[in-house]
């Protein structure tokens, strides 16, 4: 039951990510179940069971939302699809004694590339609206859906950075894009373990329990999107790709390494990770300083129309009240004592008594 809860955890945590960055789902969960001692391909066959549920909820979330371009879905998803249905077959057949460290090594590279991405290189938006080009998704679609299946993971690490490189598309498009055409990905990965392996190669309860946290995830990331740093979210998730699949090295067979090493080794990497993150904190806090500042002095300058409108509506409102209480005051009539004349007594207007 406690690994079932820590699953669900786990699927939770990766789809916010995942959701959120279109990417490190698969890498991020994979990571984990090979943690566990699984089998390389029932851990990438398990994971990818799984992500049928949560990129059909999640491409709903980011269509609802307007972050999906039905071209480019088309364009990678189809060629994904059957590169990893080549990938699931492929990992099939290999061992567990060169299928372990073999993942781990391309979860490795995978987690590197995030880290180094996000941390040293932003998000380019120069060539946004310019169309992309089919003679590039349909390999790069190709290429990612085999990395992904052989990996457990990969079809984000590798489709979002590309697509973002060329900056002709919105990054919330590309992530949402990018989580939907997965959905295909999925469903032909998982086509390709049942040919490979067999029912017996997947664990139906973990598949739940990583779906069960995903669902709950996928409509949450898709708002997220909109409102993270995607910039230092990546960097995070990439260094703990990293720790994980190192901590996988260290204890596969070919390496074998001692407790003293493995720590210093963790150290190491848990010192570059919290540096990269925190050179993405600076770099996000400069980056928005000028529309910050921007913000403010729009701020001030409509607080300074604001004001004088008020003035202006304050003098006006007095001005016509001074005007009415002028015109419409009632006229005395003359002053009978200015004028000079005294009234007679009422005896001497009468005249004499006869």
């Amino acid at each position: 039951m406690k690994t079932l809860v820590l699953l669900a955890l786990a699927g939770l945590g990766a789809q916010l990510v995942d959701g959120a960055l279109g990417m490190a789902y698969g890498v991020t969960s994979t990571s984990l179940l090979l943690a566990f001692g699984t089998h390389p391909a029932s851990a990438s066959a398990t994971v990818h069971l799984a992500e049928i549920g949560t990129t059909l909820a999640s491409g709903a979330a980011h269509w609802r939302l307007g972050n999906v371009d039905w071209k480019v879905v088309a364009r990678i998803g189809v060629p994904g699809a059957a590169g990893a249905f080549a990938g699931a077959t492929f990992l099939s057949g290999l061992s567990t004694a060169l299928a372990a460290p073999l993942t781990a090594l391309v979860l490795l590279g995978l987690g590197l590339y995030v880290l180094g991405r996000f941390t040293l290189l932003g998000l380019p938006t120069g060539n946004v609206g310019k169309p992309l080009r089919r003679r590039f998704l349909a390999p790069l679609g190709l290429a990612a859906g085999f990395l992904d299946a052989t990996g457990g993971g990969g079809w984000g690490p590798v489709g979002t950075p590309a697509l973002l490189a060329g900056g002709r598309l919105e990054p919330r498009k590309v992530i949402g894009s990018v989580d939907t055409s997965e959905f295909l990905v999925a469903v032909a990965a998982s086509l390709g373990f049942l040919v490979g392996l067999g029912s017996q190669g997947i664990d139906p309860t973990w598949a739940a329990a990583l779906l069960a946290g995903g669902l709950v995830a996928a409509p949450l990331a898709a708002w997220l999107v909109r409102h993270l740093p995607a910039r230092v979210l990546g960097a995070a998730v990439g260094g703990l790709i990293v720790l994980t699949n190192v901590r996988t090295l260290l204890r596969s067979d070919g390496v074998s390494a001692g407790g003293a090493t493995q720590g210093a080794v963790y150290a190491l990497v848990c010192a570059v990770w919290a540096a990269a993150v925190a050179h993405t904190v600076r770099a996000h806090r400069r980056q928005n300083a000028p529309a910050a500042a921007d913000a403010d002095a729009d701020a001030d300058a409509d607080a300074d129309i604001a004001a004088d409108a008020v003035a202006a509506r304050t003098a006006a409102v007095a001005t016509v009240a001074v005007t009415v209480a002028a015109v419409g005051a009632p006229d005395p009539g003359p002053d009978p004592e200015a004028a000079g004349a005294v009234p007679a007594p009422d005896a001497a207007r009468r005249g004499p008594a006869g």
